[in-house]
């Protein structure tokens, strides 16, 4: 089975800004969370030799979630400007590799994720979902569908089906929703059932499976925990609702165009010299230089350098 890589570009920017100390052109531009984010795509690319892979981006307009509740994601320590001053960086080099970009007024990268790992799966492919964001763990399904989180610059990624989302919650990925109902998630800002955690909500689940029928059986729960439940009703089923990624946003892509197929190496070498990243353009050229070295006279000729 053919497999599409679907990567969530915002995370591997923030992870990679904050992994690697500063870095600067001799312009004085800040390169680190590029270099850090190409790094990744070019483990991934050694170690995966995925067929089909695109990138996407969340949008600064607000999402529906920020319409429905305006505290959501409020918490949040705004990044600094020098991060996102790289994303623009990041976007032209992809383009320049011919790495589809995609975002959506409205939406979250993530409900990008989840609407074309659907797509992917009905035209018969298995997606593969690159983030370190565990919302996306709620997407996992069968081996149709998996989570890799990029451990070490990808070097050692870790890969979660359903059995391994088990085994890191107590819960299924279906659940995941339900979780967050409950306990709640800090860094979106959703409140969930105070004073109920993780363990709580992973028990309550483990018994009654869903949100909805936690409070079809509130009478069979007794003391604090019930006072809880029932005083934070409303933000149960407000934060589940927040907390479900959308599979059905209304984008389509066209799974031909993400395709890593042949592309200009002078177009991306000059992508990458510019902004001096010079050991990203030395590692792309081990990367695929014995199909440089084994290329036909005609290839060579129309400089083009075939990825798989």
């Amino acid at each position: 089975m053919d497999k599409i890589f679907l990567i969530d570009g915002n995370h591997l920017v923030h992870r990679s800004f904050h992994a690697i100390k500063p870095l600067f052109t001799s312009k004085n531009q800040q390169t680190n969370a590029i270099f850090g984010f190409f790094s990744i795509i070019l483990n991934l690319i050694e170690k995966e030799t995925p067929q089909y892979l695109l990138v996407t981006f969340d949008e600064k307009a607000p999402t529906f979630r920020h319409i429905e509740y305006k505290e959501y994601k409020a918490t949040r320590k705004k990044a600094p400007d020098e991060l996102y001053q790289q994303i623009p960086i990041i976007k032209e080099i992809l383009e320049a590799f011919q790495i589809p970009i995609f975002s959506k007024e409205g939406f979250e990268a993530d409900d990008l994720l989840g609407t074309f790992a659907h797509q992917s799966i009905n035209q018969g492919l298995q997606a593969l979902i690159v983030t370190g964001d565990h919302d996306a763990f709620q997407l996992v399904e069968d081996d149709k569908i998996l989570v890799i989180t990029p451990h070490k610059g990808y070097r050692e990624p870790i890969i979660y089906n359903e059995q391994k989302v088990q085994e890191r919650y107590g819960i299924s990925p279906q659940q995941i929703t339900d979780y967050k109902g409950i306990c709640g998630d800090a860094s979106d800002n959703l409140k969930g059932v105070q004073g109920i955690g993780h363990k709580g909500a992973q028990k309550l689940l483990q018994k009654y499976e869903t949100v909805e029928n936690v409070y079809n059986h509130i009478d069979e729960i007794h003391g604090k925990e019930k006072e809880k439940l029932i005083k934070d009703k409303d933000s149960a089923f407000k934060c589940k609702q927040l907390a479900k990624i959308l599979t059905d946003v209304p984008l389509s892509i066209d799974i031909k165009k993400c395709r890593l197929h042949d592309f200009n190496p002078q177009t991306i070498e000059e992508a990458l010299e510019k902004y001096e990243l010079f050991s990203i353009k030395n590692r792309l050229k081990r990367l695929f230089e014995p199909k440089q070295q084994t290329a036909t006279k005609a290839d060579k000729t129309n400089e083009q350098m075939r990825l798989f």
